[in-house]
């Protein structure tokens, strides 16, 4: 069964509104976009969108499909402002949720390749649909690119042994399964650490530069800020540290305005450059939940608010 991360959590900190407009940037499966519909009156009104066409095509889709109160549009984080612009909601919506990441879905199954711990292609998008597949990128990316890439989104020491591997095996053969790149990986790197696959960091790497996630965050960040009311709230859930610090800048400089502590008291202009107040501190799963999904481990949530 799957189980999204910080469901009670989020349903508190997005204080649902019966007669309101809400937005779940991340179906995945539905389960938290099934919870807000739970709390959602008739006049209520809630718009998920995925760029997974799996999560488009899903059982729960289906059946939420029938519910009057509900769309669900297949689109990446980016196009999120258009979307809520052509549906008449600018300024207008009292809550967003996303939840970054990989979903369990996705991970479980072996055809999408996201995973080092089943062999399957080498795909590693999130919409099957479009774009170069991990497999494709693998093939023609520059040997100093991808040491860029492992080092900054995977935080991967070994990187440039990594990539030079990479590079010497394409000449060969290309790497098209998750085994080849996995094994290659393990291969390259002289020092293992304890409790964790040696190719973690590689796939977490490769993966956001194909999807170009961290990208896709930094934009729909600023677009939900546009769209929401005042008062109304984003909860933002993040998995690794490249996503929580974007995340926690952003939450930060929005909250801060132009602000500059030579010039106190701040000016009328600084005061309205600021959009956005933090919400406590940052919201991680408990241990009743850790237990039941062990997944949830290294899920931060974080809270802000329109002003």
């Amino acid at each position: 069964m799957h189980l999204p991360v910080l469901y009670n959590e989020v349903l508190r900190e997005l204080a649902i509104k019966p007669d309101g407009f809400y937005i779940d940037c991340t179906f995945g499966r539905g389960g938290h976009s099934k919870g807000i519909l739970q709390q959602l009156g008739q006049n209520g009104k809630l718009l998920a969108l995925d760029r997974d066409l799996d999560a488009i095509q899903s059982d729960v889709a289906q059946e939420l499909g029938k519910d009057p109160r509900f769309q669900l549009e297949h689109c990446c984080f980016s196009g999120l402002q258009e979307i809520v612009e052509k549906q008449g909601w600018s300024g207008k919506v009292d809550g967003i949720l996303m939840d970054f990441g990989v979903s369990s879905p996705q991970l479980d199954n072996a055809e999408r390749g996201f995973s080092f711990m089943q062999d399957g292609p080498l795909d590693m998008r999130m919409d099957c649909s479009s774009g170069l597949s991990a497999a494709e990128w693998l093939a023609s990316v520059a040997e100093q690119d991808l040491v860029q890439v492992l080092f900054d989104y995977g935080e991967e020491r070994f990187a440039r042994r990594i990539a030079h591997a990479v590079v010497t095996q394409r000449i060969e053969s290309p790497l098209l399964t998750t085994k080849q790149f996995a094994d290659l990986v393990t291969e390259a790197i002289p020092f293992k650490e304890k409790h964790k696959h040696p190719a973690t960091r590689s796939f977490q790497a490769v993966r956001i530069a194909v999807n170009s996630e961290l990208d896709e965050i930094q934009v729909v960040l600023q677009q939900a800020v546009n769209i929401l009311a005042s008062g109304g709230r984003m909860a933002v859930i993040s998995f690794h540290s490249l996503e929580d610090r974007i995340v926690k800048r952003f939450i930060r400089d929005e909250s801060r305005g132009k602000y500059n502590p030579s010039k106190l008291p701040m000016q009328r202009e600084e005061l309205a450059a600021i959009r956005l107040n933090k919400r406590g501190k940052t919201i991680k799963a408990s241990a009743e939940e850790l237990a039941q999904n062990p997944r949830a481990r290294s899920a931060v949530m974080r809270v802000a608010e329109r002003k």
